[in-house]
C-alpha cells in the first residue's frame, strides 16, 4: 500500500494522456490492436513505477547509459528501414519479432534522468544520445534531448549540460531535414487530426499532455534535476509531434514512449523509499 501511494503522482503523470489517447482511438475508427497494445504497454508501465526500485552508483548508471545509447545505435544501424519524403534512409526502430519499438521515445527519458544522476557525465550522456539520434535520423529525439538538457540546465546549472543542448539543438535541425516520414494515422499528426474530428477532443489531449508534464514537473519527492530532464524530454517529443510527423508521446499509438516514461518514473523511486 505505502508503494502504491508514493507512486500515486507518476501513477497518474503516465495514466492521464495515455488513457485519453486509448479513449480517442477506441471512439475513433483505429484498428482495434492499438489502444489494446498502448492498453497492455500501461499496465507493464504501472508494474514498472510501482515495483522497481533504482540502485546502484555512478557506475553502474554510466554502463545503463551506454547500453541505452548502444541500443539507439543498433536501431540506427541495423533496424527497419524506410524512406524519408526528402529520400534519406531512416531507420529508429528496434525489432523484436513482431513488435518494433521507437529507441528514442524507450530510451531517451531513462537517459534524461542518467544524465541527472550522473552529474558531470550528464553532458556526456545526452551528447552521446544526440549522435545515435542524428544517425538515424530522428529530430524528434533531437529535440527530446535539447530540451532535457535545457531542463537539466536550468536545475543544475551544469555548463556541460548546456553545451549539450546547444548541440542537440542544431544536430535536429539537420535531422528535422533529412527524417521526416509521411504521416501514419492515430500515430503521427495527432493533434490535427483530433482537432478535425473536434476543437475539444484537440483540447482534451492538449490538456492530457500538460497534466504529465505539470505532475513530472512538480513532483517534489522527485529530485529537481531529474523531473526537470524528464519533463523536458516529454515536451521535446510532445512539441515536435505537434509541429511535424513525429509520433505523438502517449496520446498517440505505440508502445514506447509509455514503457520509456514509465521506466523513468520507475527509476526516481530510488529518492522515494
Amino acid at each position: 500500500m505505502r508503494r502504491l501511494r508514493e507512486s500515486l503522482p507518476a501513477l497518474l503523470a503516465l495514466a492521464i494522456p495515455t488513457d485519453c489517447g486509448i479513449a480517442r482511438m477506441a471512439t475513433s475508427g483505429a484498428p482495434s490492436q492499438y489502444p489494446l497494445g498502448n492498453a497492455v504497454a500501461l499496465l507493464t508501465g504501472f508494474g514498472a513505477i510501482i515495483f522497481t526500485t533504482a540502485k546502484g552508483g555512478i557506475r553502474t548508471m554510466l554502463w545503463l547509459a551506454a547500453t541505452l545509447v548502444a541500443l539507439m545505435l543498433v536501431a540506427a544501424l541495423t533496424g527497419p528501414s524506410l524512406k524519408s519524403v526528402t529520400g534519406h534512409d531512416v531507420s529508429r526502430w528496434l525489432s523484436l519479432g513482431p513488435i518494433s519499438l521507437h529507441s528514442g521515445m524507450l530510451c531517451v527519458p531513462v537517459l534524461a534522468v542518467l544524465a541527472a544522476r550522473t552529474g558531470k557525465w550528464g553532458g556526456a550522456i545526452l551528447g552521446a544520445a544526440t549522435v545515435a539520434a542524428l544517425l538515424q535520423p530522428d529530430a524528434a529525439t533531437g529535440f527530446a534531448i535539447a530540451a532535457a538538457a535545457t531542463g537539466l540546465h536550468h536545475a543544475t546549472r551544469d555548463w556541460r549540460v548546456g553545451l549539450a543542448g546547444i548541440f542537440a539543438f542544431f544536430a535536429s535541425l539537420v535531422m528535422a531535414m533529412n527524417g521526416e516520414l509521411p504521416p501514419q494515422p492515430f500515430v503521427e499528426r495527432v493533434f490535427v487530426a483530433a482537432a478535425g474530428q473536434h476543437p475539444l477532443l484537440a483540447l482534451a489531449l492538449t490538456l492530457s499532455l500538460m497534466a504529465n508534464f505539470v505532475l513530472i514537473a512538480a513532483a517534489d519527492r522527485i529530485e529537481r534535476p531529474a523531473r526537470f530532464a524528464i519533463a523536458g524530454a516529454l515536451f521535446g517529443f510532445a512539441m515536435t509531434s505537434a509541429i511535424s510527423h513525429y509520433p505523438a508521446p502517449l496520446i498517440g499509438y505505440g508502445a514506447s514512449a509509455i514503457l520509456g516514461f514509465a521506466l523513468a518514473l520507475a527509476m526516481t523511486r530510488e529518492q522515494t523509499t
